[in-house]
């Protein structure tokens, strides 16, 4: 199957297309930098040159497909809203593309905001809707698409996707630990994310274009809940820190933008995913990936 991925130079997205590749696909990568380019090439992997300012380039790539997988993400915590603004019009313009086809959209979604006091699962659907919401309610804008045609998926990733040279939340998390000199966690820091290793979320993207169902909601899930103290411990390990719980009224000044995202509840369950698609979790879990020293280096 010749696949349309956006993002493909990305830490998740890297990983994706090499295990598509490996399954047999030929992949066309939406590249925004020369060095991206020349990555993606180097795999074997066609270019189309864009980013998500430009949705002529992501028509094009979606038109010119037999599948498209949607993982490129602004990530501007400091201005979501900018971020939210441009994942609604690249999933309104693919899913525009694709009406009317047949052909697979995956798209790349969360967990965050599913359930509060308890792990979600895939039958939670989603709450945000319209382009005022987190992620510009890009999931059920996708999802909307099944009734004109397109074979939509949307994968919803834990909070952490983690592995060696993982540059999201958990190395955010670090860093202001190193920034701080102590590694601290919200409150009791009972409040859990749900974790998966990179190589276990890129085999699951590959399950999913070839055996999900058009409208199926599934969580790239590892584990199902690892506790903010926990992965506070870690760090203080990895990094020869001292670990402490941050009071409620100093979290936002000691994380920052983070505050938002290490106090919420992203505990989430992937069992019927794991059936579903007969996909089983064999990578190290978040904990062994710190001890081993993911996070060490700056």
């Amino acid at each position: 199957m010749h696949v349309f991925v956006t993002g493909a130079s990305g830490w998740i997205g890297s990983a994706v297309v090499d295990d598509l590749l490996a399954a047999g696909h030929e992949v066309t990568g939406l590249a925004r930098s020369d060095a991206s380019a020349k990555a993606l090439e180097a795999k074997g992997v066609r270019v189309r040159r864009g980013d998500l300012d430009d949705p002529g380039s992501i028509r094009a790539g979606a038109e010119a497909a037999q599948a498209v997988i949607h993982l490129a993400n602004k990530h501007d915590f400091t201005n979501p809203a900018n971020s939210s603004a441009a994942e609604r019009t690249a999933v309104q313009t693919i899913g525009d593309a694709l009406a009317g086809s047949g052909r697979p959209f995956l798209l790349a979604s969360g967990i965050a905001g599913l359930a509060a006091d308890r792990p979600s699962t895939e039958a939670d659907a989603s709450p945000f809707h319209g382009p005022d919401s987190p992620r510009g309610g890009s999931e059920n804008l996708a999802l909307e698409f099944v009734d004109r045609g397109v074979h939509t998926v949307s994968l919803r990733f834990a909070p952490t996707v983690h592995g060696i040279g993982d540059h999201g939340f958990i190395a955010v998390i670090a860093a202001i630990a190193r920034e701080k000199g102590v590694s601290g966690y919200p409150g009791d820091g009972s409040n859990r994310w749900a974790a998966v290793h990179r190589s276990d979320a890129a085999r699951l993207v590959t399950l999913a274009l070839e055996k999900a169902p058009a409208g199926s909601r599934l969580h790239v899930t590892a584990e199902e809940g690892v506790t903010t103290r926990e992965i506070a411990e870690a760090l203080g390990r990895a990094l020869n820190l001292p670990v402490a719980s941050i009071p409620q009224d100093k979290v936002q000044d000691h994380f920052g933008w983070m505050c938002r995202y290490i106090s919420m509840n992203g505990a989430a369950t992937s069992t019927v995913t794991q059936e579903l698609l007969g996909w089983t979790p064999t990578g190290p879990t978040l904990v062994a990936d710190i001890d081993a020293g993911g996070y060490s280096k700056a």
